[in-house]
C-alpha cells in the first residue's frame, strides 16, 4: 500500500485541517467534532443544510460546504458514519432560526445516527427535517443498507436544494423539493479495481485484471455481478439501461446527466464514458438539459464510475443553474 499519510489513525483530522488551510474564505473546521462549517454560519433566517457520512468520498461532503449548497458536513472515519454528537453539533452550529434540513444517504449507520441527532436537536428547540437519498438501482439490499443505497443523486440534491435554501425558501418547501429530487433520480456504478482503506492496508475486494464489478456501492460493496472487462460503449449501456428503465424515462423528457468518477479514473476516460452515455440518451429521445462529469462522490482510489440521471423540470434546472461557491463545485456570480 502506497499512500501519502502520516498515521492512518489521524488521516481524517489532518485532511480536515488541510481543507481549512486551503479554503479559509469558504469554510471553517471544528476539528474536535470533525465538522466542516460554512464560513460566516449560521446565516440568519436561512434554512441550513447539513449532510455527512464516512470520509473517503471527497469532495463529498465537506467539499460542498459553502454558498448555494451545504452549511455543514460531518466527517466520520473512513467509510464509517458520523456519530450523533457530531451531527448534533453541526446542526446547532448552523441553525439560523429557519430550521435545518438533514440530507442522509441510505446507509444503516447514517440513517440511525442522523435520526438520533434530530431527536436531540428537537429537544433543544431546533426544527429539523430529514430526507434520505436512495437512488442506486443496482441492488435492493446490501452490506450497508436496508433498501437502496444513496449515491450520485445526493450531489445533485445538495446543489438544487441548496439553491432553494439560498433563495429563502422555507424548511417544508426545501424538504419537499429534496424528496422530489430523490424520487426523480437513479444511479448505477461500476468498479475496475478495489480501493484500500488506510487502516486496513489491503484492498477491500479482489478483481482480476480482466474483470469489472457491475453495480458497486461507494464503499466497494459488491454489486449485481462480476463480469469480463468490456469496451466503454458496452459498459455505458450496462449502466444507462437499468437507470432509464427504473425511472421510466420516455422520449421527450429531460435529465441532468452525471458521470461520476470513483477516484482512480482519469477525466480522459470519464469523458469517453460521458460521450457514450450522451449517445444512448440521444438514441432514446431523452434530452440532456445539463451535465456534470468528474470526481464528486468517490471511493478513495477506486477505478470506475457511476451514471446518475435526474428527471428535471424548469424549476430544477433553474436551481441547478443558480450560483454556487464551494471548494468542490463552483459557478455563477
Amino acid at each position: 500500500m502506497k499512500k501519502l499519510l502520516n498515521d492512518p489513525a489521524d488521516v481524517v483530522v489532518e485532511a480536515l485541517a488541510g481543507m481549512a488551510a486551503a479554503h479559509p474564505d469558504h469554510l471553517r473546521v471544528d476539528l474536535d467534532h470533525k465538522l466542516v462549517l460554512r464560513a460566516g454560519s449560521p446565516v440568519s433566517g436561512k434554512v441550513a443544510l447539513v449532510s455527512g457520512g464516512g470520509s473517503g468520498h471527497e469532495p463529498l461532503h465537506g467539499g460542498f460546504v459553502g454558498r448555494g449548497m451545504l452549511d455543514a458536513a460531518c466527517a466520520g472515519e473512513v467509510f464509517t458514519s458520523p456519530v450523533p454528537d457530531q451531527i448534533l453539533a453541526a446542526t446547532t452550529a448552523v441553525d439560523g432560526g429557519a430550521g435545518v434540513l438533514h440530507i442522509v444517504k441510505n446507509y444503516t449507520g447514517d440513517v440511525m445516527n442522523f435520526e438520533m441527532a434530530a431527536e436531540l436537536a428537537a429537544d433543544s428547540g431546533v426544527q429539523v427535517e430529514a430526507v434520505v437519498t436512495d437512488d442506486d438501482v443496482a441492488v435492493q439490499d446490501s452490506l450497508y443498507t436496508a433498501g437502496r443505497r444513496g449515491v450520485g443523486v445526493t450531489v445533485l440534491l445538495e446543489k438544487i436544494v441548496g439553491a432553494a435554501a439560498e433563495e429563502g425558501q422555507d424548511l417544508a418547501t426545501c424538504a419537499d423539493l429534496a424528496r422530489r429530487v430523490n424520487a426523480q433520480g437513479r444511479s448505477m456504478g461500476i468498479a475496475l479495481t478495489s480501493c484500500t482503506v488506510p487502516a486496513a492496508g489491503k484492498p477491500t475486494f479482489e478483481l482480476a485484471d480482466d474483470e469489472m464489478e457491475i453495480g458497486i456501492g461507494i464503499h466497494g460493496e459488491p454489486g449485481r455481478s462480476t463480469e469480463k472487462l468490456a469496451p466503454a460503449r458496452d459498459v455505458a449501456a450496462r449502466l444507462v439501461e437499468p437507470v432509464v428503465s427504473d425511472l421510466g424515462l420516455e422520449r421527450g423528457e429531460s435529465v441532468i446527466a452525471f458521470v461520476n468518477g470513483m477516484g482512480g479514473t482519469p477525466l480522459l476516460e470519464l469523458y469517453v464514458m460521458y460521450g457514450e452515455v450522451a449517445r444512448l440518451l440521444e438514441d432514446a429521445g431523452i434530452t440532456v438539459a445539463r451535465s456534470l462529469v468528474g470526481n464528486y462522490i468517490t471511493s478513495l482510489e477506486m477505478a470506475g464510475c457511476s451514471v446518475t440521471l435526474l428527471r428535471v423540470d424548469e424549476e430544477m434546472v433553474r436551481l441547478w443553474d443558480a450560483p454556487v461557491d464551494t471548494p468542490g463545485l463552483r459557478w455563477g456570480g
